[in-house]
């Protein structure tokens, strides 16, 4: 192939990328939405090389490009990796290859995202947690949420634990348990090549963040009595109700949206100062006036009421957030944001 014509816009997209400096494409990526830079990130990752030709006539189509001194340009994963990381930060870019790792490698515990949570729990049930681990860091967060969820107290600490902790795995090991539990489940699934293992803080932060609030209360608990800084460093990547004040007004609003004033008046109870103010900035005067009217008349309430209603707001932000409708503001300078 000795021109561009089979390239598809994505492929095109990667092909540009990859002429220019790392800084000028970061620049470029960083105007597109995380799934978009995923997706090109993905093109980069396959393509590693792009033949001088091919560069020509991609550049040539963005005739407004000019380019000299060029040569073949590399892609592959450190490029793909470095670009996210200079777009959008080390964090948000190792959830970007985090998963297109899974995306590129296969997919080989699929035949579990049909069963229910129950049917995961005794599955699983007497397996080593590391090897619950192992399963769960490849399923989606909200079917390991699920499962998690369903686990007892001291196993499911442990399976926490070992997915923050988990290292590397050979592909040969994770196929052999696929393939048991194919076995035990009575499920046929065809092979996968390849498998990539996901473990680390992250992927366990994606699961707890799916979880209600009482499994999220229980393992922050536990993971703290027997790792305190593992448990810090969870929590700080967690988004929670609090992390309202991250948010600029338009994004506060997309949260707030619908949200019944009984619902926001039980998750303001307890909540700083400087919440509260953000919730009343943001919502309009009709609805400030049955915000106040809620706060005025309700009494006493159960503390899981009030962490419940502050949970399902949560969730919301971390919902819109992964589909890059809202941005939240990160760093040691929204600290002294927090007043209790």
């Amino acid at each position: 192939m000795n021109d561009g014509t089979n390239l598809n816009g994505l492929q095109k997209a990667a092909a540009l990328l990859m002429q220019l400096s790392q800084t000028s494409a970061a620049s470029v990526m960083a105007y597109l939405s995380e799934p978009e830079a995923e997706a090109v990130a993905s093109e980069i990752v396959k393509m590693r090389r792009v033949h001088p030709d091919i560069a020509d006539a991609v550049i040539d189509e963005f005739h407004d490009l000019v380019v000299s001194g060029r040569h073949a340009a590399l892609g592959g994963r450190d490029f793909a990796a470095g670009l996210l990381e200079a777009s959008f930060g080390a964090e948000r870019a190792a959830g970007v290859m985090n998963r297109l790792s899974t995306k590129l490698a296969g997919k080989p515990f699929e035949f579990l995202d049909d069963a229910d949570a129950g049917q995961l729990v005794s599955l699983l049930d007497g397996e080593m947690p590391t090897t619950i681990a192992l399963v769960l860091a490849h399923m989606r967060p909200d079917r390991a949420s699920e499962a998690l969820t369903g686990l007892a107290g001291d196993v499911r600490t442990d399976v926490a634990q070992a997915i923050a902790t988990m290292g590397p795995a050979t592909p040969e090991s994770v196929v052999i348990l696929a393939e048991t539990l194919k076995q035990r489940a009575l499920t046929v699934v065809g092979p996968r090549d390849k498998v990539a293992v996901i473990g680390g803080i992250q992927p366990l932060v994606d699961i707890i963040n799916r979880s209600d609030a009482a499994t999220e209360r229980a393992i922050l608990e536990d993971l703290e009595l027997r790792d305190p800084d593992l448990a810090e460093e969870v929590r700080s990547r967690m988004l929670t109700f609090m992390d309202l004040v991250k948010l600029d007004a338009q994004d506060v609003q997309k949260v707030l949206r619908g949200k019944e004033a009984g619902i926001l008046a039980l998750a303001m109870k307890g909540a700083p100062v400087t919440v509260q103010d953000v919730i009343r900035a943001n919502i309009s005067e009709r609805n400030r006036d049955l915000l106040d009217f809620e706060i005025e008349s309700v009494g006493p309430v159960r503390a899981s009421d009030v962490e419940q209603a502050q949970a399902d707001i949560g969730r919301i932000i971390r919902e819109l957030e992964e589909a890059g409708e809202i941005s939240v503001r990160r760093g040691d300078a929204e600290d002294d944001a927090y007043v209790y």
